[in-house]
This record gives C-alpha cells, sequence and structure tokens, in this order.
C-alpha cells in the first residue's frame, strides 16, 4: 500500500464532533496522484513510488520532464514527489492513487513550507522579551549584547539573531483524520498544518495508536 499523498492546503475551518463539540480542521485536496515511476531495489536501490499532483500549462514544462511524463500518460504536473511503499510490484505507471489509502481516525504527519516572514527582529523571529519601555531606555527591541568578552572574542553560531524567518520546511505529526470525502478527494485533518492557503502538502502514514 502506497503510505502517504501529495495534497493542497485549501484553508481551515470548524465541524462538529458525535459528541457535539467544535472541532478545528484544515481541509486538504489530496489527490488524485499518478504514478510516474516505479521505483524498486533491484533497479534504484529502494521501494519508492514517484507520484504527480496537480496540473500546470505544458508550455512551463520542459522537454525532459515531457518525455518523463509521457511514460506513464500524465502530460503534466504541478509537482513531483516519492513516497515509500513495501511492495513496488502492486503498482503500475500512469495508476491514480486517491484518499481511499486513508481512514477516518488515522493518524498521520502533514509536511509543508511555513509562510514566509521576511527579515524579521528577535522578538518576533525568536520570542524575546524586550528592553524596558521606561527611564530613557533606547533598547525597546534589539536584541542587546552578543558578546563574548575577552574570550573567545567572537559571536558563537547559531546565535539568536535577526534574519530570514519563515518560508521552511516543517512536519507537523500525529494529526489525526476527522474525515474523508471521496467525491471530492477531501481531507479534513484535526488541527493546523503548515503552510498558506493553495500550498503543497504532503500527508504520510504513521505508526501511532490511539
Amino acid at each position: 500500500m502506497c503510505k502517504g499523498l501529495i495534497g493542497k492546503k485549501l484553508g481551515m475551518t470548524s465541524q462538529f464532533s458525535s459528541e457535539g463539540m467544535s472541532v478545528p480542521v484544515t481541509v486538504v485536496e489530496a489527490g488524485p496522484c499518478v504514478v510516474t515511476q516505479v521505483k524498486t531495489i533491484a533497479s534504484d536501490g529502494y521501494n519508492a513510488l514517484q507520484i504527480g499532483f496537480g496540473q500546470r500549462k505544458k508550455k512551463r514544462t520542459n522537454k525532459p520532464l515531457q518525455g518523463h511524463l509521457k511514460k506513464s500518460g500524465a502530460e503534466t504536473v504541478r509537482v513531483l514527489k516519492e513516497i515509500s511503499v513495501e511492495n513496488p510490484e502492486e503498482f503500475s505507471l500512469g495508476q491514480e492513487v486517491t484518499v481511499d489509502i486513508f481512514k477516518v481516525g488515522e493518524r498521520v504527519e502533514v509536511i509543508g513550507t511555513t509562510k514566509g516572514r521576511g527579515f524579521s527582529g528577535v522578538m518576533k523571529r525568536h520570542g524575546f522579551s524586550g528592553g524596558k519601555k521606561t527611564h530613557g531606555s533606547h533598547s525597546h527591541r534589539i536584541p542587546g549584547s552578543i558578546g563574548c568578552s575577552a574570550w573567545p572574542a567572537k559571536v558563537i553560531k547559531g546565535k539568536k539573531m535577526p534574519g530570514h524567518y519563515g518560508h521552511a520546511i516543517q512536519t507537523t505529526r500525529n494529526l489525526e483524520i476527522f474525515d474523508i470525502r471521496p467525491k471530492e478527494n477531501l481531507i479534513l485533518l484535526k488541527g493546523a498544518v503548515p503552510g498558506h492557503k493553495s500550498g503543497i502538502v504532503t500527508i504520510r502514514k504513521v505508526n501511532f495508536t490511539k
């Protein structure tokens, strides 16, 4: 069985559980994904499927990729990713993988790219509390002293400082599937997943028992 799907985050909403509780959920359009390459231990050294999701203009797909996709019958795809499988022989080129591989109540992990926030200061980037606000202080949002005195007389690598914040790959683990709507290719996940609306995410199965 395939252990994951590529999807697109559509946004967040709330649903009522069977107990009447309001549950925040993230709606993800998961698949259908087309199998564009089957990798085996004999040919590639490991078992995996290369799957494609979404559509894009053909003129934006280069010729080598067009030739690669032609083998599976897919003209264009928006994104390609690899998903591990136990028995790749069960799959064939051009086969579609849908949300049917998941079930309600199952735990999954979601990999996405966080929102980019540009160049940010230490209070926004690292949660610094800031300096004094009174008595003539001019150190309200600056990081403060970063020196190491006479020894080692340098700034240690990894020091929390202002810089690029966000737009990083992040994994959220152990999210519960609240509902699945196969006709619409939708998965409703309890809680939030990384990324902005319309962002590409990968949903993978995890070994987790409730």
